[in-house]
């Protein structure tokens, strides 16, 4: 699909991944929507966007703030054509603590990563599905291939996210207006994944390079890094087991 001349919504977009595909995108011409919790955070990076670049703060994990945010996308931005679903929530869960806590560690994923946008996307459709040419992009991650002790329930959210992310592009399958696309990113070097070693992982530019790629390609899956393994062993596994 066009990469140029895009309106495009980020959740997440004040920092880390969706702030380097933000600036990816925006660089390129596109008007960029950026959202996030914090208002300080989504002003200190909208100076890094083009000057055509705007912020919607809100919590897409509450209910009646993803409403609010999908009534100001319809009556400010009805060209909205992308919505890059990113924001994410994890927590590193010892299943072997009794006091750890750990399910409501996995609802907070869960909602975050899989119910919201779930909800998000069913909201914004029909408005996407009024462009001439939509995508939905669901960022899970590498985790979805490779799940660890230290993010057991998170990394059960991210394959929730990717099965639906499967349903939902088969269902839209015949619609050749609108793209499914899911971006795996393997360890990135973020804030966000600073306690479980961050540090060693690749920048999130390189993961914005990939997506951006990926959307002139019409490549619908997008590993990145190390996932490119996992990715091409999972599939390879699928092609024997239809055969």
């Amino acid at each position: 699909m066009k990469t140029t001349g895009n309106t495009i919504f980020i959740s997440g977009g004040s920092a880390g991944i969706g702030l380097a595909i933000a600036k990816k995108l925006s660089a390129a011409g596109n008007k960029v929507i950026i959202n996030g919790r914090s208002e300080e955070r989504l002003q200190n990076a909208l100076k890094e966007l083009d000057k055509t670049a705007v912020a919607i703060q809100g919590d897409l994990s509450i209910s009646l703030e993803r409403i609010k945010i999908v009534e100001e996308l319809r009556n400010n931005h009805p060209e909205l054509n992308i919505i890059i679903n990113n924001a994410g929530a994890a927590f590193i869960n010892d299943l072997s603590g009794q006091k750890n806590n750990a399910a409501e560690k996995a609802y907070q994923e869960i909602n975050t990563n899989y119910i919201s946008v779930i909800d998000f996307t069913a909201l914004i459709l029909p408005l996407l599905l009024q462009q001439t040419e939509a995508a939905i992009v669901n960022v899970s991650s590498i985790a979805v291939f490779r799940p660890n002790k230290y993010l057991p329930t998170y990394s059960a959210s991210k394959a929730a996210l990717h099965s639906y992310t499967q349903g939902l592009r088969d269902t839209f399958s015949e619609n050749d207006r609108l793209n499914v696309f899911e971006l795996y990113p393997p360890l990135v070097n973020t804030d966000f994944s600073a306690e479980i070693g961050g540090a060693n992982g690749i920048p999130p530019s390189e993961v914005a390079d990939e997506l951006f790629t990926a959307l002139e390609k019409n490549q619908f899956e997008v590993p990145v890094g190390d996932s490119k393994k996992m990715h091409a062993l999972a599939n390879l596994i699928k092609e024997e087991v239809n055969h």
